[in-house]
């Protein structure tokens, strides 16, 4: 499985224009063959700063998701806005156990 965790410093409150991009980015990426998971929030001690969670099934899966019309939809909104830091990293991990 690969893990994606990130956070990504907007540097401005996040705008509506914006905000609906982030939403339809997440609701097609989560209906994506091999997505597990997939969430953008907004990091509640700092709200200028997003936080980014996705879980997909291999490699394979995360390459398409790359290529996907609505990934190069989103990545022209952000490139209009882009941030001020971002400090993505990818994981290969399995699927963990409950905590607790």
């Amino acid at each position: 499985m690969i893990q994606i965790n990130g956070t990504i410093k907007l540097g401005r409150t996040i705008d509506a224009a914006t905000r609906k991009a982030i939403v339809e980015m997440v609701r097609a990426s989560r209906a994506e063959d091999g997505c597990l998971d997939y969430a953008f929030a907004t990091d509640l001690a700092d709200p200028d700063t997003l936080v980014l969670f996705e879980r997909w099934r291999d490699q394979a899966a995360l390459d398409a998701h790359g290529t996907s019309a609505h990934m190069a939809e989103f990545q022209k909104v952000m490139a209009d806005n882009p941030p001020a830091s971002r400090d993505i990293r990818i994981y290969e991990t399995d699927e963990g156990n409950p905590l607790g």
